[in-house]
């Protein structure tokens, strides 16, 4: 049996086309893009048409999309950016108990600095009320940032509905929305829906690691997070990392193609682990689930497993590649705070695991990882007797 890798919500195989621009440009495109000659000039143009393919697969300006290291540092910019630059003004910020950790740290950083931050609650599907964004929202708001899709459950925010509001009451307040989950997988279009600021990674999206960008509307001033350089219009000092960006571009205009063209591969093969999931028994989908999640990532528990991480060793040994929740704290030993705030307890929190998967999968891989699934579920529960 070959590997089944179901774990492309932590990150997923770089395409062969994006992997021969990479490459490309390694080898033969290695100027620097500040030089003034004309070696420095093919890798200008490398970084001229990145942003474009960028632009294009997000329907904005190209000069409103901002190079970075990945989703991290867009998050964190976007944060830290807005509050020194319009502290002046307010510094009242708003987030969910669900984000991303590196949103929820500059948050709390920022709170050491003065700034009070207000927590969305969420409901045991993981979804953010309106309401409570309207009635959180005063005079003093200078951020709202929330995630498009949940990267450990896969809910679907309601980003147009928190951008109406946002937009009607307070519109002096900025809007980010982390799009690393969605960015591929889901049309989001920041100038239709009011997004001021949008965060992406390359490599959730069959791109390269070490590259993302932020999309930041014209009429959005930030202060750079990076300095000591005049890269990125003076917003972000460094050496652009134009190998990393050009494949950024490259998988941004494979995603817009896949996306344009109604693809319907991934929702497939999700309604087709759903389908297995609910015929088996004891085993439960923590989450929305269904159409009201996006169409890569189920989030399952087994009853009688009470440790996650032993199901994903399980797996693993049987070459199935899952997860048990975000990687970025996937060493830490204590139960994932998206479950938590959902109000999950017992091997609903402890025993979940994420399945996530991508155009790349197959139907066959799901038959295959259901049967293991079952087997695996019935020898654990075995053992805890």
């Amino acid at each position: 049996m070959s590997r089944i890798y179901f774990d492309n919500s932590a990150t997923t195989p770089c395409l062969p086309a994006v992997a021969e621009v990479v490459n490309t440009v390694l080898l033969d495109t290695y100027g620097n893009p500040s030089s003034m000659h004309r070696v420095g000039i093919e890798a200008e143009k490398v970084l001229k048409n990145a942003r474009r393919q960028v632009a294009e697969a997000l329907q904005v300006e190209s000069k409103e999309i901002f190079f970075t290291s990945g989703g991290t540092e867009a998050n964190n910019w976007a944060i830290w950016g807005t509050a020194q630059q319009r502290k002046g003004r307010g510094k009242h910020i708003i987030t969910s108990s669900i984000e991303h950790a590196s949103v929820l740290e500059s948050v709390s950083r920022l709170a050491e600095d003065g700034f009070r931050i207000s927590y969305l609650d969420t409901d045991q599907d993981g979804l953010v009320d309106p309401s409570q964004l309207q009635e959180l929202l005063t005079p003093e708001t200078i951020l709202v940032s929330v995630m498009s899709v949940n990267n450990e459950v896969g809910s679907i925010q309601p980003v147009n509905e928190l951008a109406r509001i946002i937009k009607s009451s307070t519109p002096q307040a900025f809007f980010h929305v982390d799009a690393v989950q969605s960015f591929g997988k889901l049309l989001l279009r920041p100038k239709e829906t009011g997004i001021d600021m949008l965060s992406i990674s390359a490599h959730k999206a069959h791109g390269p690691k070490g590259v993302g960008a932020l999309y930041i509307d014209r009429n959005v001033q930030l202060k750079a997070l990076l300095v000591g350089g005049e890269q990125e219009v003076l917003q972000r000092a460094g050496t652009e990392n134009v190998p990393g960006i050009a494949g950024l571009g490259k998988a941004a205009a494979l995603a817009g193609a896949r996306l344009d063209s109604n693809d319907s591969t991934l929702a497939k093969l999700k309604q087709k682990l759903l389908q297995g999931l609910r015929g088996l028994n004891k085993v439960h989908i923590n989450g929305p689930g269904g159409d009201a999640a996006a169409p890569h990532i189920v989030n399952i528990w087994c009853e009688g497993v009470n440790r996650g991480e032993v199901l994903l060793h399980s797996l693993e040994a049987e070459d199935i590649y899952v997860s048990t929740g975000s990687a970025c704290h996937s060493r830490r030993n204590e139960a994932s705070h998206v479950l938590k705030s959902m109000g999950l307890s017992g091997d609903a929190l402890t025993g979940a695991i994420r399945v996530s998967l991508s155009y790349l999968n197959t139907p066959q891989e799901i038959d295959i990882f259901l049967a293991k699934l079952k087997q695996i579920a019935a020898e654990l529960r075995g053992l805890s007797r």
